[in-house]
């Protein structure tokens, strides 16, 4: 694979706000973890030890069943490895959780990018597009449920229930909006991208966002006996992050054991941190604080919940060492496949339009 580094990706580095970002997420960080008391935490880490080792192994199940839900999401003739399925995961997080505000927005486009030579751009870009949006589903489907079993099994704060509600509120809506836009295959993307062409975007992004929809749309129609097992591979993720705190919490709190159903309440919560707060990077500060101040509402101790939010923190920076490690050994460096993604992306854009043209002079 060739390495073009174009201008736009030399600029992409660290911006203004990503640099406001950390240096507020790494303040919130510091602070939460001196209210809590550093000697807590550091007795928390302490009882993990070798547990580490388990939780890393759970994480990986985490990586596995979602790259098993990519490759049901390739369709044929094309077909996908799990080898690469899951390198390409794990090569496109770590760009997700490098420190720059603007990376979460080209992890996912560069997973497609890194099979490119397994399976083409628009194949593996479409596939991704579907499986997250069976990801998103689950996450809807997820957060909902935990909280509406925090809102009728806890007492909680004025201002923490009122999120609460908000939050389902905003969880059921979305679910709606996605469910007859599938049903309808309404198409809001070309629509949008076609508006805004009429504006001056280019007019690639016009036949992008239509090949998206076709593919997506003829993926619902084409493979529904396909949508129960991709659901249940993605139901096993955040079975997986239940299973991930009950055991670290095991040993981190052994006065305080947990329950599956604690468990299942924090996992929900750090669902919607991750969601709401994926532009800091590691979440720094806001998981402190989230899962700290949760972590006291399901009567474990404030230090408690900061040291499982740095476990996880611990977790990600191991998978993104690995994903650092899969894209040093390709010869590949974080911008090149940024650059990579938008360079191929807009040549399948020029040539899908340099398709349409006769048939829509025919026309």
């Amino acid at each position: 694979m060739s390495q073009p580094i174009n201008q736009s990706s030399r600029k992409r580095g660290f911006t203004p706000l990503g640099i406001v970002f950390t240096l507020v997420g790494l303040a919130l960080f510091v602070y939460f973890v001196n209210r809590a008391g550093i000697g807590q935490i550091l007795e928390g880490v302490q009882r993990l030890r070798a547990g580490f080792l388990l939780v890393i192994a759970i994480s990986a199940i985490r990586q596995t069943v979602r790259s098993f839900a990519w490759m049901l999401c390739i369709e044929p003739p094309h077909r996908l490895r799990f080898r690469d399925a899951f390198r390409a995961r794990v090569m496109g997080d770590a760009i997700g959780n490098i420190v720059t505000f603007v990376s979460f927005m080209v992890a996912e486009p560069a997973k497609p990018v890194l099979i490119l030579d397994r399976v083409p751009l628009m194949p593996g870009f479409s596939a991704i597009a579907i499986e997250n949006i069976f990801y998103s589903l689950s996450v809807a489907v997820f957060i909902l449920s935990g909280m509406i079993a925090l809102l009728f099994n806890f007492h909680l704060p004025r201002g923490f229930r009122i999120t609460s509600i908000v939050i389902v509120a905003v969880i059921l809506l979305i679910i709606a909006l996605v469910f007859l836009l599938i049903r309808r295959q309404l198409r809001f993307v070309s629509a949008g991208t076609a508006f805004l062409h009429r504006r001056g975007m280019n007019e690639k992004w016009v036949e992008k966002g239509r090949m998206i929809e076709d593919r997506i749309y003829g993926f619902y129609g084409r493979n529904r006996r396909l949508f129960l097992p991709i659901l249940l591979l993605e139901a096993c993720f955040h079975l997986a992050g239940m299973l991930e705190i009950y055991v670290t919490l095991l040993f981190i709190s052994p006065l305080q054991p947990p329950t599956l159903f604690t468990a299942f309440i924090l996992e929900s919560v750090n669902r919607i941190i991750s969601v709401a707060f994926k532009f800091i990077p590691l979440r720094m500060g806001i998981d402190e604080a989230g899962t700290g101040r949760m972590s006291k509402i399901l009567q474990f101790a404030e230090a408690t919940g900061v040291t499982l939010a740095i476990v996880r923190k611990a977790r990600d920076v191991f998978w993104a060492a690995v994903g650092m490690i899969f894209l040093l050994q390709r010869g590949l460096s974080l911008r090149a496949v940024a650059s990579e993604s938008e360079a191929a992306l807009a040549e399948q854009a020029r040539a899908s339009t340099l398709t349409n043209v006769p048939a829509k002079q025919s026309s």
